[in-house]
């Protein structure tokens, strides 16, 4: 038997077993298409508006003067009449959280615009912080507490956090209905290809968005919006059905 004839039956022989390694992926493509082909993946969502039921606020107040006991003084002053002011307005006393104090040194300033070691005063600032149920009375506080500056107070309000208090209980609501979305869409699209849903087997959730009202904002993480009173809530569920024969 000649080498060129021993070439051709090896060749022959590689392209035969090549073709054999190529069918069984083929044959194993065509089972994993066939297998997919049986189930039938939607995406199901829900939505609900609720109000935050807890509020979370913070103001800022603050005194300044060339010896620190005076600005000291005058920062206790300005204190006394913050507390005053929001004991008026219906705030319980055990609920205000007053910070430490923070002192900044202020330094000369040179003509060459370097600053020199000569103190030429303090300035001492502290913040209050409370949290409270009462969503609309402290909202309405924080609106009207630059009043404090009629008073001689150096006072500055921050915008009120907002949250709900509920979320986990929600959730398990939330997820119940985007469930239920998923189904429904699933029998539409049923009904328009001829197709038989069978049963849930599998339910994956999706991130929480929780955003204000109307709001078109989406994030891969979620979103938890502090900005707003009222809330949207949106629960996404990705459910996998069987497919009927």
């Amino acid at each position: 038997m000649d080498r060129k004839y021993l070439t051709y039956l090896g060749i022959a022989f590689i392209i035969s077993i090549s073709l054999v390694i190529s069918s069984l992926f083929i044959s194993n493509g065509i089972a994993s298409i066939k297998q997919k082909q049986n189930t039938i993946t939607v995406t199901g969502s829900a939505k609900k508006q609720i109000k935050s039921d807890l509020i979370k606020w913070t103001g800022s107040f603050s005194a300044q003067a060339k010896d620190l006991k005076d600005a000291y003084r005058v920062l206790k002053d300005s204190q006394d009449k913050v507390r005053e002011y929001l004991l008026s307005k219906g705030i319980n006393e055990k609920d205000l959280i007053f910070s430490s104090i923070v002192t900044m040194t202020n330094y000369e300033i040179l003509p060459n615009g370097m600053q020199s070691t000569k103190i030429e005063g303090y300035r001492l600032s502290q913040t209050i912080e409370i949290t409270s149920n009462d969503v609309d009375g402290l909202t309405k506080i924080s609106r009207e507490a630059t009043e404090l500056i009629n008073l001689g107070v150096q006072f500055e309000s921050y915008p009120p956090q907002y949250y709900y208090t509920k979320i986990a209980d929600l959730k398990v609501d939330m997820l119940g209905l985007a469930t239920k979305d998923a189904m429904q869409r699933a029998e539409q699209i049923a009904k328009n290809t001829g197709i038989k849903i069978g049963k849930l087997k599998s339910a994956k959730m999706g991130v929480f968005q929780i955003t204000a009202p109307y709001s078109t904002e989406v994030s891969d993480y979620g979103i938890f919006d502090t900005m707003s009173i009222n809330k949207e809530i949106t629960a996404v569920v990705n459910c996998e059905f069987e497919i009927k024969d």
